[in-house]
């Protein structure tokens, strides 16, 4: 009640009928061919649709131009790495489709390194690889899903997060920068890399002295 139906007919499989609500402008006519993903009328797509239909790829296009659009508004420049940076942060987990030979579980949300390690050892080991779709998280709710207890619980729910953590034994190794630098440890960043903080350096190898050769004069 109180809206319009457009329905859309694709070449191939049953069609799909979308409510939009009057007084919206409809950017499409009858008898007009779209694209998926493309917009049915003005205003901003949500970016889990966006995620769904059009791939990861398109989203993180998506978000970084509607941020720097802000920005650009101000007059301020922003290097577009900065804002991919977060994004990432927003994407790095996965949701487990087909858990395969792994002991996931369907539904289950896993960090991307994890996923990706999983399937690598299974697929040497002839077993079968899980599959699973990348899922958007806010940026409070990716900071409080990170895999360090420390780093989540030095955000937001400080309680919940340590008694969650204590409850299920969880194990800290200290992988990203905030929580080895709440421990007071250096970064793994630059110089305090591991391969870079445990290595030597060892002097040049010289070749030996060799004793100058007298010779007798030169004959005129």
């Amino acid at each position: 009640k109180g809206k319009r139906r457009i329905e859309v007919r694709p070449d191939v499989g049953e069609s799909r009928e979308y409510l939009i609500p009057r007084g919206k402008h409809i950017s499409v006519h009858e008898g007009d061919r779209v694209r998926a993903g493309e917009p049915l009328m003005d205003g901003s797509p949500n970016p889990h649709d966006i995620l769904h239909v059009l791939g990861e790829k398109e989203l993180q296009k998506y978000l970084v131009n509607e941020v720097q659009e802000v920005y650009l508004l101000q007059g301020v420049t922003i290097n577009d790495k900065h804002i991919e940076v977060i994004i990432r942060q927003m994407l790095k987990k996965v949701r487990i489709e087909d858990v395969g030979d792994t002991r996931f579980l369907v539904g289950e949300q896993v960090e991307r390194h994890v996923f990706a390690a999983k399937n690598e050892q299974l697929i040497v080991e002839g077993g079968r690889a899980a599959t699973g779709s990348p899922i958007l998280q806010g940026i409070t709710k990716a900071a409080l899903n990170t895999e360090s207890y420390i780093s989540a619980a030095s955000f937001q729910e400080t309680t919940r997060v340590l008694t969650e953590a204590s409850i299920s034994g969880k194990v800290d190794i200290l992988r990203g920068l905030k929580e080895n630098v709440i421990v007071g440890r250096l970064i793994p960043a630059g110089t305090g890399l591991r391969r870079y903080f445990e290595a030597g350096v060892k002097p040049a190898d010289r070749p030996a002295a060799v004793p100058a050769k007298q010779t007798g004069p030169v004959a005129e």
